[in-house]
Order: C-alpha cells, then sequence, then structure tokens
C-alpha cells in the first residue's frame, strides 16, 4: 500500500489516540520524524510520576511518524523501550525518530525521548513491515 508523503503526514496528524493523550507531530520528513507531549495530571500513575505508557505512547508516534514517511504503508513488527528516568508534570517531552535502516521489506527505527536541556528519558527501538515492497529481503 502506497500513498504521497502529504497524505500520509495528514494522515498522522489526525490520530486519534495521539490527540487523546495530547501528542503533537512537531516534524516528518523522508525517514524522520518528531513528536512532542507536554505532561498532565492525565498522564501520571498511581505514584504520581508519568505513566510509561504515556512515554512509549510518545516514542511509538514518533516511530509510526517516520516508519511512513516515505508515502509506503509500514507495520510495526517489534519495538522495546528503555526507560532512563522520570519526569515532572508541565514538562514538555520530545521523541525524535531516526531511521537507521531501510531495507525492501522491513526498515528499523531508533527513538530519542528528551526531555528540557535534552535530558534523556528513554530510548526506543522499532522494525516495521512494509508490505507494498515488491522483492523479498
Amino acid at each position: 500500500m502506497s500513498d504521497d508523503p502529504e497524505s500520509m503526514r495528514a494522515r498522522a496528524e489526525s490520530d486519534p489516540y495521539c490527540e487523546t493523550l495530547g501528542i503533537e507531530l512537531v516534524e516528518m520528513d523522508s525517514g524522520h520524524a518528531r513528536t512532542e507531549l507536554t505532561v498532565g495530571e492525565n498522564h501520571l500513575n498511581f505514584h504520581g510520576t508519568v505513566h510509561g505508557g504515556a512515554i512509549y505512547s510518545l516514542a511509538d508516534a514518533a516511530f509510526a511518524a517516520a516508519s511512513n514517511s516515505h508515502g509506503e504503508t509500514a507495520f510495526a513488527l517489534e519495538t522495546n523501550i528503555s526507560y532512563l528516568d522520570m519526569t515532572e508534570t508541565g514538562t514538555t517531552l520530545d521523541a525524535t525518530a531516526t531511521e537507521t535502516y531501510n531495507g525492501r521489506r522491513t526498515a528499523e527505527y531508533r527513538v530519542e525521548v528528551s526531555g528540557p536541556g535534552d535530558d534523556p528519558i528513554a530510548t526506543f527501538r522499532g522494525r516495521v513491515y512494509k508490505p507494498g515492497s515488491s522483492d523479498g529481503e
């Protein structure tokens, strides 16, 4: 399945799940994307710290945008995340996804989640499958 990059960006910007969480798509270029989330009370867990699911969702949104940025539909095969630090309510988190491999059928991305001053919050890695590709890998 293929779409033009601008159409894919419009779809990514209107993701209903991201809208619910307050995740904003800031950049989306070929093999690259950046998302932001300002942490609110609704993003906290029962300890009063940012829920890991909110951080994961922010990273996953950047991963999804970057992996679909070429205009070719890509589906997640696997992901993992390492949480490095906590952050506070009111903090704006930034997730930057960078393509590290782009093959015929699969691609890989690294996402860095950071807080103010580029303080590392989490690292995320994801691989996608591209069903529209014609050659095997």
